[in-house]
């Protein structure tokens, strides 16, 4: 397979997947798990968000058989949400790190919330919080898959994902040049201690 169709053919697994970024396929992000599948390196029955509806969706576009969920990588289950206990958090700002669509909005050692609609049930926050303040409550009355999320729904969770990493981008770039800046000598400060142990050293 050549190197445009692979693309396109990456970019329409991506485009089938629920974009929850939950990493439960064993990739980092729906576009790595997309490219995997199209490269012939990981099952398309390994996105537990998508169900059985989203192994079904795989197979159609790349004409390999539907298999059951992946029972190593979780179960097809309701959409959940994140809720933060207002009364436990202590604003460590873990989650808000780790949320790949950033819904979790709140500063240093203020309180944190969810912001539910934008909230993808990928539940990455949970693990990192070192209070336990963060439970998830059932989003989609008990449907599941598909059923429990919109292609909308995928198309803004895509969009927000690829904001975050453009944001985590920018600010290591920008955390870079002021580290560099900080430790880079000032031209002028150099110079002055130089006229200085000029001016000390014997004649």
């Amino acid at each position: 397979m050549d190197r445009d169709t692979l693309e396109t053919l990456t970019r329409a697994i991506d485009a089938a997947l629920p974009q929850t970024q939950c990493t439960r396929c064993g990739y980092p992000d729906c576009r790595s798990y997309a490219q995997a599948i199209a490269d012939g390196e990981a099952g398309i029955n390994q996105c537990p968000p998508g169900g059985a509806e989203g192994v079904a969706r795989l197979a159609r576009l790349t004409g390999l058989p539907a298999l059951p969920l992946s029972a190593e990588h979780g179960e097809e289950g309701p959409r959940r949400l994140a809720v933060v206990d207002e009364a436990w958090c202590i604003g460590c700002t873990l989650c808000l790190q780790a949320c790949p669509v950033d819904s979790i909005v709140g500063g240093p050692k203020g309180m944190h919330t969810v912001i539910a609609p934008l909230c993808t049930g990928c539940e990455l926050c949970i693990p990192v919080c070192p209070v336990d303040c963060i439970s998830l409550v059932d989003a989609s009355d008990g449907r599941t898959g598909w059923d429990a999320w919109s292609p909308a729904q995928a198309d803004e969770a895509r969009e927000r994902f690829a904001f975050h990493r453009e944001r985590l981008a920018r600010d290591a770039a920008e955390q870079q040049a002021r580290m560099a800046q900080r430790s880079a000598p000032d031209a002028a400060a150099v110079q002055a201690a130089l006229a200085r142990a000029r001016a000390r050293k014997p004649g």
